[in-house]
């Protein structure tokens, strides 16, 4: 898997799926529609000022509440490349992997602005902007296989007619 490098988007402890993807917008299943709102009840304008490859840094218990797998649908779809995080929701972490959408548990000192590169096969985040290098566990060969495949689903239909 290639390394991610981006710009840093940082929230606070604490990001429920609510706030992810507010439930009003759940009435539909068009990722496109779901991340035109993606991060709205934090920041209105989140998504039209997001790019492609830019990255999330959140707090503790990111992904927290209810189990809505269109949550990392709408951050994937919004082009975040990576969530990093200090701690993450099982159901989130999950879903987020299932869907091909990198999330890793990390304590890392990053602000907005800051451009940092994530090399999960290595186990290395480092930030651009002021130098500082972060160690995490490197991805598994098996959760790298997921990723690059574009999640389970993917990853499932090619080893069936592999």
């Amino acid at each position: 898997m290639e390394k991610m490098k981006g710009k840093v988007w940082t929230f606070r402890d604490c990001i429920d799926t609510d706030v992810i993807i507010a439930g009003r917008y759940l009435r539909t299943f068009n990722p496109e529609d779901l991340a035109a709102h993606v991060m709205e009840a934090e920041d209105p304008e989140f998504a039209g000022k997001v790019n492609k490859g830019d990255i999330i840094v959140g707090g503790w218990n990111f992904g927290c509440g209810s189990s809505r797998e269109q949550a990392p649908v709408a951050i994937k779809t919004a082009g975040v490349s990576v969530v990093i995080a200090k701690s993450f929701a099982r159901i989130f972490y999950r879903n987020a992997i299932n869907i091909g959408l990198p999330v890793v548990t990390a304590d890392i000192e990053a602000e907005d602005g800051d451009i940092i590169e994530v090399n999960v096969e290595e186990g290395i985040i480092i930030n651009k902007t002021t130098g500082k290098t972060f160690e995490i566990k490197p991805f598994d060969p098996t959760m790298l296989d997921i990723l690059e495949n574009g999640g389970l689903v993917n990853q499932y239909l090619k080893n069936k007619e592999g």
